[in-house]
């Protein structure tokens, strides 16, 4: 994947940074795969705004991924690679020799005309499913199952990574992208390779309108609300919290920075080797 600037001849052609699609095969979507997708606005069934900042934006349908990875020792093509307006990361339609498709995500090196497959007995290629029991140590992995037959829950948006650093009896030890260590059962399936499209983080609308095509609405600071708004709105001109220091926070009052929100004893604690934040030993 690539990105392509613009030359600055309009406001919001200056800054924007937008990807190449030069990796995409297929640009209509496997109608039977997918299912309509209704917009909430953010709001719950009582009618009440519980995500903020959400609504508006293009009509989407959701393409139904397999993160499972059902069809266990049956060959499949890659089909096409296809934009998926739901996630970071690009979806690839896969042709099972019985004539069944289905989507994953999209690995890189994985390309149309490619040959995968799940099971125990695959490859360990990009794009193959196989238990964390049969897969190469050191190798790189996404899509990683926490629990036996739910389907790969870790690293599935763009660029992601998984490194399969040991097994130890039932369990494999696992560094996952945010540094943590973690002991995930040897029975979880995962696919090898990492999730393509690793170039998303540097991408750059350039404009607000391409945003609210997104479906997301303008964020507002708390400093500069009302009190009745924000706890930290208020005061007399650029105030911090209603003319005295107020500590960062959320809306509902929860502090913002150096609060851990994280239960003392939670009970995957006994799954987690090295936590993310733990300190480096020089």
């Amino acid at each position: 994947m690539g990105l392509k600037t613009f030359r600055p001849i309009t406001p919001s052609m200056r800054f924007k940074v937008l990807p190449t699609f030069e990796e995409i095969t297929k640009t209509k979507p496997e109608r039977s795969l997918t299912e309509s997708k209704k917009k909430s606005g953010g709001r719950n069934h009582h009618g009440r705004i519980t995500c903020r900042h959400v609504g508006g934006g293009h009509k989407q349908r959701y393409r139904i991924i397999d993160f499972k990875r059902k069809k266990r020792g049956i060959e499949a093509e890659v089909v096409g690679i296809e934009y998926d307006p739901n996630r970071t990361c690009r979806i690839a339609l896969l042709k099972y020799t019985d004539g069944d498709k289905a989507y994953i995500l999209a690995p890189i090196g994985l390309s149309t005309g490619d040959k995968v497959s799940a099971g125990e007995g695959a490859e360990p290629k990009p794009g193959n499913a196989l238990p964390l029991s049969a897969i190469p140590l050191g190798s790189s992995i996404h899509n990683v199952e926490l629990i036996p037959g739910k389907g790969g829950q870790i690293a599935r948006s763009a660029g992601q990574q998984v490194i399969l650093m040991n097994r130890e009896a039932e369990f494999a030890l696992l560094k996952l992208p945010s540094g943590e260590i973690r002991k995930v059962n040897v029975a979880c399936y995962a696919t090898v390779g990492q999730v393509g499209n690793i170039e998303h983080m540097n991408v750059q609308s350039g404009k607000a309108g391409r945003t609210r095509w997104q479906g997301v609405r303008p964020t507002v600071r708390g400093m500069v609300m009302n009190p009745v708004d924000h706890p930290m709105g208020g005061g007399q001109g650029k105030s911090k919290g209603g003319g005295g220091r107020h500590h960062p926070m959320s809306p509902w009052g929860q502090l913002a920075k150096g609060f851990k929100t994280r239960r003392k004893h939670h009970p995957s604690d006994r799954f987690i080797v090295q936590r993310r934040n733990a300190k480096k030993v020089k």
